[in-house]
């Protein structure tokens, strides 16, 4: 094997340890084809007046609409929202695991589904809640496809704002000729999320946020993807910038784990789509 390949070895361990943790064992193509229909998904679902604005969620990198949301799906739906969630970043002929074609083209998916729910719900705009890449990506639409007048607000759930090094890996790139090259023509959505990529270079020029959209990003210290953990925070006006570990310092909850199944990352996310009602986050919040 040649040295390059070699060393490229602990880069694809930790793209695959991720892919295999977001998506449980159990899941199939029926259970992506069988979104419920009782608020999740459901397109008869209107929103009321204590949730005037449906929730759109948006999946992380080798996720999809079902499996990164069947936890957070329902807690939001059996709080009175309206809950939906796409599929984005589909490559052909690579089932389940999407969020991998260009970020550009995802933003363009997103912005076609976010009219969707507008106009079968009747809502004016729509709240956005996204998973590591569907915590950035919204930001594209939001500041380059009119986003800005169609969202209230945005919860980034250990979102790659700027990028990420993956604990320095990317890094090596430049040593092995032609490894980034690959990288970006067979899954375009993984370059990216290179830190100092084209795509961040665009996104985060002239500033992070877009005026009249409220920001949350929720972080957790023990991310092992999206590193270094404090480059997903935000700055400009209308920032709420949180660290799990503040709220709860035994939350031992990583990357993946933030965005599955911890309900006092959760109980943040119901916070931020609803700050007049919003109640201390603490250990507690787990039980809520």
């Amino acid at each position: 094997m040649l040295p390059w390949k070699r060393a490229l070895r602990p880069l694809a361990a930790l793209l695959l340890a991720t892919a295999v943790a977001v998506v449980p064992a159990t899941a199939t193509a029926a259970d992506t084809a069988a979104a419920p229909t009782s608020g999740w998904n459901d397109y008869s679902c209107k929103p009321s007046a204590a949730h005037p604005r449906p929730v759109v969620l948006v999946h992380g990198t080798f996720a999809n609409s079902i499996d990164n949301w069947l936890s957070l799906a329902p807690y939001l739906e059996h709080r009175g929202y309206c809950v939906f969630s796409l599929d984005y970043g589909r490559l052909p002929g690579v089932p389940l695991f999407h969020g991998l074609g260009p970020i550009a083209t995802s933003a363009e998916e997103l912005q076609v589904f976010v009219d969707k729910v507008l106009a079968s719900t009747g809502a004016g705009k729509a709240d956005i809640v996204g998973h590591s890449q569907g915590g950035m990506m919204p930001r594209y639409y939001l500041k380059f496809l009119g986003g800005d007048a169609k969202v209230n607000a945005l919860v980034g759930i250990a979102p790659d704002n700027h990028g990420t090094t993956l604990d320095g890996l990317t890094n090596l790139l430049p040593y092995f000729p032609g490894a980034a090259d690959l990288i970006s023509k067979s899954t375009p959505g993984l370059a990216d999320q290179v830190a100092g990529s084209a795509f961040l270079t665009k996104l985060n020029a002239g500033g992070d946020t877009v005026p009249g959209v409220r920001y949350t990003v929720i972080a957790t210290k023990y991310d092992e993807v999206v590193t270094p953990y404090r480059s997903q925070f935000l700055s400009g006006p209308d920032v709420h910038n949180v660290l799990l570990q503040d709220l709860c310092g035994p939350d031992l909850s990583e990357h993946v784990l933030i965005g599955l199944t911890d309900r006092i990352a959760f109980h943040e996310v119901a916070n931020a789509l609803d700050p007049a009602h919003a109640t201390a986050t603490t250990c507690a919040s787990a039980f809520s």
